[in-house]
């Protein structure tokens, strides 16, 4: 049994971000699973916990019943309580024990991929108690499992797969959210365009026109005259989209033409991850 052909790239993205991961934390001591990663509040051992907690969730093992900590500062909206659940209750286990829980729930999904036959329509759980089609649950979790990758090699100091099959279903994925980003969150002029010029290991220039009814759609033509223009590299644009740096503190690294307060209200609103 094979998967359906708009599945597959997903399974692949997410194999090959997972093998990573894999690799990455098998030969950690205990101290380097303490250590902070940019997705605000967690250490890499919660990374780890959230992969193998929504992973679990994709083969359907009910979610744990545990009370979170008030304390938790990072803790602010009830989607981040949701995905705090399968992060704190693996918060005092040992190396031995994440690393082994972790090749566990690869295994298992592996089979379930190896076993797939629904179609990419069906309906399935997801988060919140929320329905999504089996193809976009496949989908985002390619795509979170790759940013969580890059968490990882971030807080460990190994750089690396900026451009592998997960990075793809990134791009793809983040801009998706940037006509909404222009035109509702950041107030773009109507019968205006903005340029996006990503440089890097993944290279793209598209233009989000607004129009006059102030609805943003995104084009690959490149635009004349545009409102504003915003050149980047594509790692400064994922953190920067996933919420893993500040618009400050990417200052140097993005340059900005046109309209300024445009600009600056653009990279206030480019955080789309929740």
């Amino acid at each position: 049994m094979s998967l359906h052909p708009t599945l597959q790239p997903y399974a692949d993205a997410w194999t090959h971000s997972i093998e990573a991961i894999s690799e990455m934390v098998q030969s950690l001591v205990e101290g380097e699973w303490n250590r902070r990663t940019p997705c605000p509040g967690w250490s890499v051992r919660d990374v780890v916990s959230h992969v193998i907690g929504l992973d679990c969730e994709m083969l359907g093992d009910p979610r744990p019943i545990h009370s979170l900590p008030r304390d938790l500062f990072h803790v602010a909206t009830e989607h981040q309580r949701y995905m705090e659940m399968q992060v704190d209750v693996r918060r005092h286990h040992t190396a031995p024990e994440m690393t082994a829980e972790l090749e566990y729930t690869v295994i298992r999904r592996n089979r379930q991929l190896r076993n797939e036959s629904r179609d990419p329509g069906t309906m399935v759980r997801g988060v919140l108690g929320s329905e999504v089609t089996l193809e976009q649950s496949y989908r985002m979790r390619a795509f979170d499992v790759w940013v969580h990758e890059q968490d990882l090699r971030t807080a460990l100091g190994r750089p690396g797969n900026l451009d592998s099959p997960g990075a793809h279903v990134a791009r793809d994925v983040l801009l998706e959210a940037l006509p909404k980003v222009v035109a509702k969150d950041a107030g773009a002029p109507r019968s205006s365009a903005v340029v996006f010029d990503v440089h890097g290991p993944i290279e793209f220039l598209r233009t989000v026109r607004v129009d006059i009814q102030g609805r943003g759609t995104l084009e690959t033509a490149p635009a004349l005259g545009p409102a504003a223009a915003l050149t980047l590299d594509w790692e400064t644009y994922v953190r920067l989209a996933c919420g893993r740096v500040t618009p400050e503190a990417a200052a140097d690294r993005v340059k900005t033409e046109g309209d300024q307060d445009l600009t600056a209200a653009i990279l206030r609103h480019f955080t789309v991850t929740p």
